[in-house]
């Protein structure tokens, strides 16, 4: 099977690749990248005046399954996933139970085998039932198919034990994912510290919650020599310390989420639990610090933290609420706003929605070089359009964006060189 896409601009930035040209699908792979190519008995698509670009790469998304169906399954997520433009996505292993064994791995990968319609890598946990007591059995989640571990959601409080953890990860082959926050310093608290915060009278988390973890694991990187990917930043401080932890030699990568360079505390006024997640949304001046370690590359990877509830865990009093949004489906547009408003350049946002996240937690994609797996988006970047959470694809529709008017459109996304979703509808019902 061939297909042939015609008059797209292509923009890689794995290649410094950006140019009007031609792109050949044979067998699931880029066959040929060039001007007027032609190919008998392929299917033609015509992609003048679209971009693109290669399949996104979500590092950070809750599929909630298994334990948790009734938010989000790896069929509702991943088909969320390809409506944003991933075509891959790593998932966290907080389910119920936790993935903390072969057992739960494999069955993540059957299901995603038989009802997802992108790629799904899972993370496994670092320790067991992720309770910071003993380490889970990397080398047996590695041979399952784990590509990283982490204890999202509850961060590895012992230094020892985190040293630990990143020794025997290194030792696998396995990135060590952090959730970083000071369990001691943000307990209780329901968004972040500072004027807002006493003015609504709501108790709150300081900024150092997340920037001591994010320093300490830095640190302990530096040591074992272990691979650090710093999950959800947030914060000025964690801007530096990952830029600090670069300068410095450190195997250190670092992610960020739309939230934190769209919205600010601010928006915890209305008292809304949409606009309760963890970390939470910080101030200006921390959104402005976000944004120009993205534009400047200090930022590696945009990531959703992708988190699912259920309408009765987020419609409740602000501090009795779930923390977490969705955001497959809003990513791309959110992104693309800080080019249009120039506070990053194209290669910067693609940059950090492809080949960034696919180093930084060590997984193929991300690139259109020819042989490369043909996992590719194809996107409008002038389409205007209004987030309506009914139209999500997600389970769940608690998103802080709702109403917004966006610009950037995902049109078709392809997985392996088979389309999975095209103008707004599913293709597909999984990738065998």
């Amino acid at each position: 099977m061939k297909t042939l896409i015609k008059g797209a601009r292509i923009f890689d930035p794995s290649q410094k690749l950006d140019a009007v040209a031609d792109l050949l699908i044979a067998d699931g792979k880029i066959a040929a990248i060039g001007q007027k190519i032609e190919e008998a008995g392929a299917e033609k698509i015509d992609a003048g005046g679209l971009h693109l670009f290669p399949g996104f790469i979500d590092a950070h998304v809750h599929l909630r399954e298994p334990g948790q169906e009734y938010k989000e399954t790896v069929a509702t997520g991943t088909r969320a996933a390809v409506a944003g433009g991933f075509t891959s996505v790593l998932c966290m292993p907080n389910t119920l139970p936790v993935n903390d064994s072969a057992s739960v791995t494999s069955l993540i990968l059957e299901k995603a085998r038989m009802e997802g319609v992108c790629r799904v890598y899972p993370v496994g946990a670092i320790t067991k039932g992720q309770k910071g007591a003993d380490l889970a059995e990397m080398g047996e989640l590695k041979e399952a198919g784990c590509v990283a571990v982490s204890d999202d959601g509850r961060p590895v409080q012992s230094a020892l034990m985190m040293r630990r953890a990143m020794d025997y990860a290194k030792g696998f082959g396995l990135t060590v994912i952090s959730h970083c926050e000071d369990l001691d310093l943000a307990r209780g608290g329901a968004m972040n510290e500072g004027a807002v915060s006493s003015l609504l009278g709501i108790p709150a988390i300081p900024a150092e919650a997340e920037e001591i973890m994010a320093a300490r694991d830095v640190m302990l990187a530096r040591l074992t020599g272990a691979r650090l990917h710093l999950a959800h930043l947030s914060t000025a401080g964690s801007m530096a310390i990952l830029k600090w932890g670069k300068e410095m030699g450190v195997k250190v990568t670092g992610e960020t989420a739309p939230h934190y360079f769209t919205l600010t505390e601010e928006k915890v006024k209305s008292f809304d639990a949409v606009y309760k997640m963890n970390p939470p949304l910080r101030t200006e001046a921390d959104l402005e610090a976000v944004r120009l370690a993205l534009a400047g590359g200090v930022v590696d990877a945009i990531a959703t933290d992708h988190a699912p509830h259920a309408r009765d865990e987020k419609e409740v009093e602000f501090e009795a609420a779930a923390n977490g949004i969705v955001g497959l489906e809003t990513s791309f547009a959110l992104s693309m706003a800080l080019v249009r408003q120039k506070a990053a350049d194209l290669n910067a946002i693609i940059r950090a929605l492809t080949i960034g996240p696919a180093r930084a937690v060590g997984i193929s994609g991300g690139t259109l070089a020819v042989g490369a797996t043909a996992d590719i988006v194809l996107a409008d970047l002038d389409a205007k359009w209004t987030v309506d959470a009914q139209r999500f694809h997600s389970k769940s529709k608690n998103s802080p964006f709702v109403g917004m008017e966006l610009s950037g459109k995902i049109i078709r996304t392809i997985t392996g060189g088979k389309t999975v979703f095209l103008d707004g509808k599913i293709t597909r019902e999984n990738l065998i």
